[in-house]
């Protein structure tokens, strides 16, 4: 008899690239139970990636600035509490907790639901609470893969990847009209992603300042900078750097935004970030440059040609490296533009662009 399910629960709060990378698993769900409904706690800073996501049919908002406070916070606590009875009353069958640590898998637990699956290298104690714990090994290094095949144990069969990032014609209208109004052409820009939550995954400032050069003489494409409002000023810095000019949108979109500035450009240079994660898988051409992190485990899926790195295959499971020999700093600009050139000959040569 095949497995079905009424009433599912994806747990994933954060941080924004690895909800990227987990969308194939919640695709594979609804192609495996399309009569399930499919639920989605994540944080409230990052909701607006799932907002209208034809494979979703609720997001619940992990409000975690609040939650954070319930131990002293009166209105904290009975916000917790009334996210508790509402998990507790939507009767899950199953719960997926692809996060890993305690407080998600407590929450699993506190759903009620009789099956909990989630990884056995969690931290914090996480898979005490869980019924099913899913063994990363070879074959799933990469973190698509490893959900991938904790959603197979939950009976799915059809795991083929599919990224899917929804469309929103406002976010649409709103970076043309941000582009058009800054004078880049709406058709022919690359943006950069120079920032990162970790300011040892940032490769130089001077290194992005030299490459802008090199990509706006060889391809002729207005260069936009992206990021965080606090990362302002690292755009800044490039801009003062760079032998051409280098629009800073730090700051001036959300994330559906982001995503159609993402969409509509023709080449993504990237930290391992977010945003970065985003522009993967939307499927852009991108080189995306890692430092310390693994990029067996995060890398643009199934396009290799997209990493710059020191030895990107060789260091096993590990999430990162302390070696220092896996220092950003240690990528060139002539390897990444390298990187960049290919991948635009080889989509020219195609007919192709970025969808």
């Amino acid at each position: 008899m095949l497995t079905t399910y009424k009433n599912i629960l994806i747990i994933k709060p954060s941080s924004l690239g690895d909800i990227v990378l987990a969308l194939p698993a919640l695709s594979a769900l609804r192609r495996n139970f399309p009569d399930a409904k499919i639920s989605w706690l994540v944080n409230d800073d990052f909701a607006g990636l799932l907002k209208g996501h034809p494979h979703l049919d609720e997001i619940i908002l992990f409000e975690r600035r609040l939650f954070g406070k319930a131990w002293f916070n009166p209105r904290a606590f009975a916000a917790l509490v009334s996210l508790i009875r509402k998990l507790r009353r939507s009767e899950f069958d199953l719960v997926i907790d692809f996060q890993g640590l305690f407080r998600t898998a407590a929450l699993s637990r506190l759903t009620g639901c009789r099956k909990r699956i989630g990884q056995a290298c969690a931290r914090e104690f996480a898979p005490v609470f869980y019924t099913d714990k899913i063994v990363q090994d070879k074959d799933c290094i990469h973190v698509v893969d490893y959900y991938l095949k904790i959603v197979k144990a939950a009976g799915t069969s059809d795991i083929a990847v599919e990224f899917i990032l929804p469309q929103n014609a406002e976010a649409d209208n709103s970076i043309t009209g941000l582009l058009n109004g800054s004078n880049v052409n709406p058709e022919n820009y690359a943006v950069f992603i120079p920032g990162s939550a970790h300011n040892d995954k940032c490769w130089p400032v001077e290194y992005f300042a030299e490459l802008a050069g090199r990509i706006s003489l060889q391809f002729g494409f207005s260069i936009v900078a992206t990021g965080t409002a606090g990362e302002k000023d690292i755009v800044e810095q490039i801009k003062k750097l760079a032998s051409v000019p280098i629009t800073n949108f730090a700051g001036d979109t959300d994330i559906g935004e982001l995503t159609a500035l993402l969409r509509g450009a023709r080449l993504v240079v990237s930290n391992d970030t977010g945003p970065g994660h985003i522009a993967a898988a939307l499927g852009v051409p991108i080189v995306m440059i890692f430092g310390r992190s693994n990029p067996a485990r995060i890398a643009p899926y199934g396009r290799s040609y997209c990493v710059a790195a020191i030895e990107p295959d060789g260091r096993g499971f590990e999430a990162n490296s302390a070696d220092p020999k896996y220092s950003v700093k240690f990528i060139t600009v002539d390897e990444v533009y390298q990187k960049v050139c290919e991948q635009l000959n080889r989509d020219s040569s195609l007919g192709t662009r970025g969808s």
